[in-house]
């Protein structure tokens, strides 16, 4: 057999390189943030402008900085093998993130870097790579493109210019490229929410995205009283450890609109349960149940945090882009077991919300329980404010018909049915609303009503809010969106 020399066209291999993976702006940003990790980095500055309508991204660093040498090694495409074992802090994996992730967002990629001693500066540019031509930085080049600070301190600063990636070709204007940057922040205080708090012996990490310090998003609450910690569990797979916790989220009435609004995130809070794979401590997946069970199924509020070490890179078939992986054969069927043991723990909190009939609480019920000579009927409460301004109302031909219909579903509540259902699967019963938008609307469809029978008062509206369910069992709630009106009234 002969051989012969077939090398890749440059300007072909890095244009494709644009494709590895699946990147946008914030899943390339993270790809770099994992590289100022690696250099001991303890603060990062994130600029994202646009700059006569073209966008321009710096990173800068205070970490340990490169020599030339290190520095084209780091620009060198495929720079290190995925199969060479790493150090346990290491967050990279192909040789390829630096250069992929940047330039799945631009056409001209600058570092220049400070090792304490010197510094150092190289360009891959798309538009000029004839075999493989990359740029070296001569000094004044280096002092003309770098931020001051790394001209007193060790770091490195990455650059990119010529955005195309980012604004479509000119099809973003401003509002869709804060937008990408607003979702690029969220995204980034979730992916590397461990390292902003310091969390179990991590360095921590602080990091600045356009003068904003990013403040960890932590997609389990665990900081709130509701929320269910379940006990940590240490899996083996080929003699390396597998951290495995899950978590059961509050029900959405003990939450804030703004934690509401950030663990559903765009998608919802169902999009969001399922399995959240950190490597390393940062984020690289979450929001599947890998085939385990199906969306939906378990309760929103469900989620299972699994922490992986980079020496299962290959089992685990961690991509490119560090943003999907496969679950390995070996973890399987103990993750099932963990996942089937969550069925109804967080349908509980569901059930819990306003499903007990509480005499003598100072509320005014919905329904009502009566008992007399052994035998307990359930009926609904006609004292209720909502049902009584019917039942009071002028018209006798509607309020006979509402009377009668309150009469219907009583005789018609099904005894039997609910009994079955509580000895077989009680729980996954739930009756209330599901969600806090459903919730939301309902209480604006009845805000008129009770207004009226409070006399137009607000004051006097805020206290039978308090007292009445199911408004009183969703008390935070109610009075967020009461003074979002500029109804509320303290007493």
């Amino acid at each position: 057999m002969q051989f012969t020399h077939n090398p890749p066209d440059a300007s072909a291999l890095m244009s494709s390189a644009r494709s590895f993976g699946n990147y946008d702006l914030s899943s390339a940003i993270a790809d770099l943030l994992d590289n100022s990790i690696k250099a001991r980095s303890t603060h990062i500055d994130i600029l994202c402008v646009r700059r006569h309508g073209e966008a321009e991204v710096r990173i800068l660093d205070n970490g340990h900085g490169m020599s030339a040498a290190e520095l084209h090694q780091a620009m060198r495409p495929a720079s290190t093998n995925p199969t060479t074992e790493r150090a346990p802090d290491d967050l990279g994996r192909f040789g390829w993130g630096m250069k992929s992730a940047s330039l799945s967002q631009c056409r001209r990629l600058t570092v220049v870097s400070h090792n304490g001693e010197i510094h150092t500066g190289a360009v891959w540019d798309l538009d000029d790579l004839a075999d493989w031509k990359m740029g070296v930085l001569e000094p004044d080049e280096i002092k003309a493109v770098m931020n001051p600070r790394l001209k007193l301190e060790s770091g490195t600063e990455i650059i990119w210019t010529r955005c195309d990636r980012l604004s479509e070709d000119g099809a973003i204007e401003g509002r869709g490229f804060n937008d990408m940057v607003a979702h690029a922040k969220s995204q980034l205080a979730m992916t590397f929410h461990r390292y902003l708090t310091g969390e179990e012996g991590i360095r921590k990490l602080s990091i600045c995205f356009n003068g904003d310090n990013l403040k960890a998003a932590d997609p389990f609450l665990r900081n709130h009283e509701a929320t269910q910690s379940l006990p940590r569990e240490v899996l083996q797979l080929r003699g390396h450890p597998i951290d495995v916790q899950a978590f059961v989220l509050p029900h959405y009435s003990k939450l804030t609109s703004a934690d509401h609004e950030r663990l559903g995130g765009e998608e919802g809070f169902v999009r969001n349960q399922g399995f959240y794979i950190y490597r390393q401590h940062r984020l690289i997946m979450h929001g599947t149940w890998f085939r385990l069970v199906r969306h939906g199924e378990l309760s929103q509020l469900v989620r299972i945090a699994v922490n992986i070490p980079n020496s299962l890179d290959e089992v685990w078939k961690i991509t490119l882009d560090k943003a999907d992986a496969q679950l390995p054969s070996g973890l399987r069927a103990r993750l099932k077991d963990i996942v089937d043991g969550l069925r109804g723990k967080s349908g509980k909190v569901f059930q819990s919300r306003g499903a007990r009939i509480r005499p003598g609480s100072g509320t005014t019920p919905v329904w009502s329980k009566y008992v007399r000579n052994g035998e307990i009927r359930y009926y609904i409460n006609r004292e209720h404010p909502l049902l009584a301004d019917l039942l009071e109302a002028k018209d006798e031909q509607l309020a006979s018909a509402v009377g009668a219909a309150i009469g219907l579903i009583e005789e018609s509540f099904p005894v039997l049915s609910i009994g079955d259902d509580v000895h077989a699967k009680g729980a996954v019963i739930n009756q209330g609303a599901i969600d806090r938008e459903a919730f939301v609307e309902r209480l604006d469809a009845v805000l008129p009503s009770l207004l009226h029978r409070a006399d137009g008062k607000l004051a006097t509206l805020t206290t039978l809010l308090k007292t009445t369910e199911p408004w009183a069992s969703h008390g935070l709630v109610v009075k967020e969106h009461l003074k979002s009106k500029g109804w509320w009234q303290d007493a």
